[in-house]
C-alpha cells in the first residue's frame, strides 16, 4: 500500500508518496507529468521486495512552492538525505531523467543505478524534423494565445501520441492521465527563480553506473539520437528500443516497461533484493 509523504524544504512542500521495502528506487517524472506517471512501476517495484519512492517537483502535481530561489538537483538531495537514503537507484523519464543523469555526475557514490527513459540531457542537442515541426508550432501557438486548455491537448499530442503520429493515438485511462496531470503543471504559478544547472552533455562518459537506456521509436527524433548517443558514450549502458511507443511508455506500455525495469533490479543487485543483503546500500 503507499503511504504519501511531505517534505519541508525553504518556503516548498514536496509531496511523495513510497511503497515496499529494501533497496530505495527514487521515480523522477517527465515535464509533463507528475508522480503518478509511475503508479504501475511503483507497484511492481514494491511487490518484488523494493522500496518505491516518487515525488512531485516543484510545479508540478500536489507540491506546492513560492516563487524562491531552488535547484532541482538540490531538492532531490535533500529528499534522499530527509529519508536517510544513502545511495539509490534513479529511475527518470525525460525532464527526470536529465535531474538524475545531474544527480549522478555530482554524487557518483550515491547511484546504484540509472533506468532513463526518453531522457533529457541538460545541455544536449535539439533539432527538429521536419515531420515535427507542425505540432511544435501548434503548441508554441497555443502558448503564445494563453489557450492553456489547447495547449495540453497539443502536449498531449506531441509527448503521449508521439509527434509523427496520429492525434489520439492512446487513448482510455492514459489519455485521461496524461491531461489531468499536465494541466496541473500548466496551470501552476510560475517560478521564475530556479537555477541552471551545468552542461552534463560533454560529461556523460563519466557516468559508471550500470544504466539501462529506454526509448520509444515514436519518441522525437532528437531524443532518439540522443538515446543512441549515450548508449555509446555511457560505459555501463544497455540501451532498449520500445516499437509503437512514445514519450511516456510507463502509462502507455507499461506491460513493456515493468519486465525491464525489474529484470534491471536483479541485475544490478545480483538478483537478490532481501533487506539483509542489502541494508549497506539503501
Amino acid at each position: 500500500m503507499n503511504k504519501t509523504f511531505s517534505l519541508g524544504i525553504g518556503r516548498a512542500k514536496l509531496a511523495g508518496i513510497e511503497a515496499g521495502e529494501g533497496l530505495p528506487v527514487v521515480f523522477l517524472h517527465a515535464g509533463v507529468a507528475d508522480k503518478r506517471m509511475w503508479a504501475s512501476q511503483i507497484e511492481a517495484v514494491a511487490e518484488e521486495g523494493w522500496q518505491a519512492i516518487a515525488y512531485d517537483r516543484r510545479g508540478y502535481g500536489q507540491t506546492t512552492s513560492p516563487d524562491e530561489v531552488f535547484n532541482h538537483l538540490d531538492d532531490l538531495e535533500a529528499l534522499l538525505d530527509a529519508r536517510d537514503i544513502h545511495a539509490a537507484v534513479l529511475v527518470g523519464c525525460s525532464m527526470g531523467g536529465g535531474l538524475a543523469i545531474d544527480f549522478a555526475l555530482k554524487n557518483p557514490g550515491r547511484v546504484i543505478g540509472l533506468v532513463l527513459v526518453g531522457t533529457s540531457v541538460t545541455g544536449g542537442p535539439y533539432e527538429l524534423l521536419d515531420s515535427e515541426q507542425a505540432v511544435v508550432m501548434a503548441e508554441e501557438d497555443a502558448e503564445d494565445r494563453g489557450d492553456r486548455d489547447m495547449l495540453n491537448k497539443v502536449q498531449a499530442h506531441a509527448w503521449l501520441d508521439g509527434p509523427r503520429g496520429p492525434s489520439g493515438r492512446v487513448a482510455g485511462a492514459a489519455r485521461e492521465l496524461f491531461l489531468d496531470m499536465n494541466s496541473i503543471a500548466l496551470n501552476q504559478p510560475e517560478l521564475t527563480l530556479e537555477e541552471a544547472r551545468p552542461d552534463a552533455w560533454q560529461r556523460v562518459g563519466e557516468v559508471g553506473s550500470p544504466t539501462l537506456l529506454i526509448v520509444g521509436d515514436q519518441d522525437f527524433n532528437y531524443l532518439i539520437q540522443r538515446h543512441e548517443h549515450l548508449s555509446e558514450e555511457m560505459p555501463n549502458a544497455f540501451a532498449v528500443v520500445l516499437e509503437g511507443v512514445a514519450h511516456i511508455p510507463s502509462i502507455e506500455r507499461p506491460d513493456l516497461v515493468n519486465p525491464l525495469l525489474l529484470e534491471f533490479l536483479d541485475a544490478v543487485v545480483g538478483g537478490d533484493s532481501d533487506d539483509e543483503d542489502n541494508e549497506d546500500l539503501d
